[in-house]
């Protein structure tokens, strides 16, 4: 049992070094973009492929940047029609799940929050939960979920501590 328990806390630390690694490269990474002045080459650069391209209102686009299920994370840039930088943004926050409201389409939530960290169907209920892992600061590690009908739109949502991560 000594054995397995020294595995897991082996595994525990390696996973937390990447998560730690994976924050550090990302604030690197933006501090080195400027809004105004980075091109989409710029971006590229530094993010690599975005997981998914979306269409801006204003004819540019935004790109998502995932850093579920390992982080905590999810980034929106936004290239502008004149193929530079014009938002860098962490998705993940408060404020953007009082946004989700009943009712809410499934690609308006996927545009609003990025790709989540799980999604679990439950067939009984003809419902999906999709959930992403975010951080309430200070530094409480939170998960949001989002419970979706048969129709892909939102029936019910909430936050709730990260029992995952508790378990650690």
């Amino acid at each position: 049992m000594e054995h397995r328990q020294q595995w897991q806390i082996g595994m525990a630390t390696a996973l937390l070094a990447v998560v730690i690694g994976l924050a550090g490269c990302d604030n690197q990474r933006i501090a080195e973009l400027e809004e105004g002045v980075a091109t989409e080459a710029d971006v590229r650069t530094k993010f690599g492929q975005p997981e998914n391209i979306w269409d801006a209102p204003d004819g540019g686009r935004v790109f998502e940047y995932n850093r579920q299920p390992q982080g905590q994370k999810n980034y929106m840039i936004t290239i502008g029609r004149d193929g530079k930088m014009s938002a860098l943004r962490q998705v993940l926050t408060p404020e953007n799940f009082a946004k989700v409201q009943p009712g809410m389409m499934m690609e308006d939530l996927r545009k609003l929050l990025g790709k989540p960290a799980k999604v679990t169907p439950y067939a009984l209920k003809r419902e999906t939960e999709w959930e992403w892992r975010w951080v309430q600061p200070p530094n409480s590690p939170m998960v949001f979920t989002a419970t979706l009908n048969d129709d892909q739109r939102v029936v019910r949502s909430g936050s709730s501590p990260d029992r995952a991560t508790e378990a650690n």
